[in-house]
């Protein structure tokens, strides 16, 4: 109904939660289709970041209420990024079939860092 008015903006709060992947790629699909075929602009909040990564051109970061971060998805889904938002350790790689980077979290920062502690 929304996409009969013809809208310029279609603003989105977590379209993907509590679907299971298959159908978490079909809503995100159909998202990319509206903004390129239609030309809407596409405003959305995702908390998955490997998805928000493929599928945004744009990556916003939020952290304490204030932005921290924001640019392409290869500007902010970087090593350093993930450990200054979300505290965490992570390797990020390359996908080449869709150009988008993905990470994988090893740990948290806050586990690793108190291992250190201890370990002095």
């Amino acid at each position: 109904m929304t996409v009969c008015q013809e809208p310029e903006v279609l603003i989105l709060d977590e379209p993907t939660t509590y679907l299971d992947i298959s159908c978490q790629l079909d809503v995100l699909e159909l998202i990319k289709e509206l903004n390129t075929k239609l030309g809407i602009t596409i405003i959305m909040v995702l908390h998955d970041l490997n998805m928000a990564a493929r599928y945004s051109d744009y990556l916003y970061a939020i952290k304490d209420c204030s932005l921290c971060a924001d640019g392409s998805p290869h500007e902010v889904i970087t090593e350093r990024e993930l450990a200054n938002i979300f505290r965490i350790n992570a390797e990020v790689f390359k996908d080449t079939k869709n150009d988008c980077p993905y990470f994988i979290p090893l740990k948290t920062k806050i586990i690793s860092e108190e291992i250190q502690n201890e370990k002095i």
